[in-house]
């Protein structure tokens, strides 16, 4: 019985091709749809375009669609799914679906740095690698994963580390979990399961701030008003502050928004170290959730997540931080 592969395009560079300026725009057809495929003869391909936009395009009601969709394919007997994206907002996406899809199923996401069109473009490969991974029986239930580069990459804690480069994604801290050799998929260690929350909407006015030395209140209290659902607050160093600071981030917690912390460095985890005015030990006392482990962007979609599925005070932070 041949294995069918849902394949979901939804833009991006990957779908895009360079015009006689060398300016890269989107097609109206996706190139990739008509450029030929080695794939192995037990792999059926359906394929649907399901969005045709720059991944800045993409937003958080988009992406519940693609959740939606892949959870509707395992209904129908696909075995995997892969989706091409662009690489700008392709980490917030791919956590996403890795936090609201509970099924086995392995889920790929995948992308390009270099349009159809141009020379070294690794559209293609790509694209056949994710194929490749979404096919093998090894991918069960590791979750969703980010193939470039013939590496595999958690959705969890990937990211966008260049602009240009074709080895832009990287695990920090953590590395990859596996790699594709030789048409073959080798995974080399496993993540530990997370929570899923299968949600069908999605809330707003979840924002995320970056902390700088000499920061103030004025963006805090810009962000304190009735519509605000939650704050990420990606902090100097372990998790640290500054103390002008304090007061606006106490009245945002007076007002039960949550404020989840995450450390703007590269590497690392956002821990409550050190204990002077404005060091972690003080905002975690204060009720501030540290999310250990998370870049900015995807400790926001997390909360976002966590906030549609309707969880707040001790469940919301239990999610926060496993």
């Amino acid at each position: 019985m041949s294995k069918k592969i849902l394949i979901l395009h939804t833009g991006g560079t990957i779908s895009m091709s360079e015009d006689e300026n060398g300016k890269i725009k989107p097609n109206s057809q996706n190139p990739l749809a008509d450029l030929p495929l080695n794939v192995d003869d037990d792999v059926q391909l359906v394929t649907e375009e399901i969005f045709n936009l720059p991944s800045p395009h993409m937003t958080p009601e988009r992406m519940l669609q693609l959740s939606l969709r892949i959870r509707q394919a395992e209904a129908e007997g696909f075995f995997g799914a892969v989706v091409t994206h662009g690489t700008d907002t392709l980490e917030e996406t791919a956590l996403f679906l890795d936090l609201t899809i509970s099924s086995k199923m392995p889920v790929v996401v995948t992308g390009a740095m270099r349009s159809s069109n141009e020379i070294g473009s690794d559209g293609l490969y790509n694209f056949r690698t994710a194929i490749m991974v979404a096919s093998s029986a090894a991918s069960i239930g590791k979750g969703v994963v980010v193939v470039m580069n013939d590496e595999i990459h958690p959705a969890r804690y990937v990211t966008k580390t260049h602009t240009t480069n074709v080895a832009t994604f990287r695990t920090a801290t953590f590395g990859p979990i596996g790699v594709v050799s030789e048409g073959h998929v080798n995974y080399v260690q496993t993540i530990n399961p997370q929570q899923h929350l299968p949600i069908d909407h999605v809330v707003a006015n979840v924002y995320l701030v970056k902390a700088y030395a000499g920061m103030g209140p004025e963006i805090l209290q810009a962000l304190d008003k009735p519509t605000t659902r939650g704050i990420v607050i990606e902090a100097l160093g372990a998790g640290n502050m500054p103390p002008q600071t304090l007061p606006a981030l106490q009245k945002l917690l007076d007002n039960n928004i949550p404020l989840v912390l995450v450390s703007r460095c590269f590497n690392g985890i956002a821990e409550p170290v050190y204990d002077y005015e404005g060091g972690g030990v003080g905002l975690a006392k204060m009720g501030i959730i540290f999310c250990r482990g998370l870049n900015g962007q995807k400790a926001r979609i997390k909360l976002l997540v966590g906030l549609s599925a309707g969880l707040h005070g001790e469940q919301l932070k239990k999610y926060i931080n496993k």
